[in-house]
């Protein structure tokens, strides 16, 4: 029988066992996104910062050299318990963790001044619930910084993008498109400031090992790639060894 369970329980299940991965994983722990968020928080001081969808933490050690406290969110206890570890071992003694579903978050209305989340969203079940949820707990004016993987746009690429993520981890929802993200952060409550790109490198073999991705979907992902139109293979730069260029973007926005 094939083992089935709800978004939230994939997710934990996908990320718990691959904490270590995530806080050592160069593309995770740093970049030129990684930089961007932390330059849109400078000098804003924030009494109580949320890192959403934390990860290896890498924003929330990036938020803790501006904010009083920084809570670390996340689904999956694993992942939490190897931020709290590398927290302590870099002496951040104010960055605290929280287990909860992004979109049912633990804290009370207007109770946070910032909230930043970085290569989380394309999980979450539902976007617009998710930021209205982020949008519930800030206080107004406060600053929101988002950064994903995004779609490129055009169907033909769209397609090829969101087939090879969902081959390699299953827990994978949408890369969704700039204008998308503006529209759902504007229906959400927030005023969008400022939204910068980037193109970020995959080197494919820690991509595939970092996730523990089965052997057959690393096949249909290669074959995908190898019968790439044109259009698809110059777009995405992919090489010899399947590593690929990402489309990221970021968001800075205030609680209006």
């Amino acid at each position: 029988m094939v083992r089935q369970s709800n978004l939230s329980g994939l997710v934990e299940r996908q990320f718990g066992p691959r904490a270590a991965a995530y806080v050592g994983s160069p593309v995770h722990s740093r970049g030129p996104d990684l930089q961007w968020i932390a330059e849109q928080v400078a000098g804003t001081r924030p009494d109580l910062a949320l890192d959403l969808g934390a990860g290896g933490g890498h924003v929330s050690y990036a938020l803790a050299a501006q904010a009083e406290r920084v809570i670390a969110c996340d689904l999956s206890a694993e992942m939490l318990a190897a931020v709290a570890a590398t927290a302590e071992a870099r002496g951040l003694a104010n960055i605290e963790t929280q287990v909860c579903d992004i979109q049912a978050l633990p804290f009370d209305d207007a109770s946070a001044d910032c909230a930043a989340s970085r290569f989380s969203a394309h999980h979450w079940g539902d976007l617009g619930a998710a930021l209205r949820e982020c949008r519930r707990v800030l206080k107004d004016g406060a600053t929101a910084v988002f950064a994903d993987a995004v779609s490129p746009g055009s169907a033909l690429l769209d397609t090829h993008l969101q087939t090879i993520e969902l081959l390699r981890d299953p827990s994978h929802v949408r890369d969704y498109a700039i204008e998308e993200w503006v529209a759902a952060l504007q229906a959400a409550g927030f005023t969008v400031q400022n939204v910068q790109r980037f193109r970020i490198r995959i080197d494919f073999a820690p991509w595939i090992e970092r996730m523990q991705t089965a052997p057959e979907h690393v096949e249909a992902i290669r074959s995908l790639q190898r019968q790439a139109p044109q259009e698809v293979a110059a777009h995405f730069e992919i090489g010899e060894d399947g590593s690929y260029t990402l489309d990221v973007a970021g968001f800075a926005a205030a609680a209006s």
